[in-house]
């Protein structure tokens, strides 16, 4: 089964405010979290500041600076996994978890 775990970053994160000792700490994890197999990382998502939802109402667009979300998501990946468990196994890896982010899992279903 294919999941799908959407990294949110915790409120105001920035990797800046980190010592360089707990960036490169952070750093290591990531990386050896890309060398999980059947592990594929997503597209860097930037940042929430830099983001702008935008909705239709009425028939209007409407946009607004910003993130939709409480909790911005710092990224993505997908999984192959046996099991949902062994996908929380995984997602318990992440950094974002420990900074008090969060990380979403979800079965990958085609409905369309």
């Amino acid at each position: 089964m294919k999941y799908v775990m959407f990294i949110y970053q915790p409120k105001n994160y920035d990797p800046k405010s980190l010592s360089e000792s707990e960036y490169k700490a952070v750093a290591a994890q990531y990386a050896s979290l890309t060398a999980t197999p059947n592990l594929r990382t997503g597209l860097p998502v930037g940042f929430s500041r830099d983001a702008v939802t935008v909705r239709v109402r009425d028939g209007e667009t409407v946009t607004t600076r910003g993130t939709f979300l409480e909790h911005p998501v710092g990224g993505y990946c997908e999984f192959e996994a046996e099991t949902l468990e062994d996908a929380i196994r995984l997602a318990a890896r992440i950094p974002a978890v420990r900074q008090g982010g969060a990380v979403e899992v979800r079965p990958s279903t085609r409905y369309w």
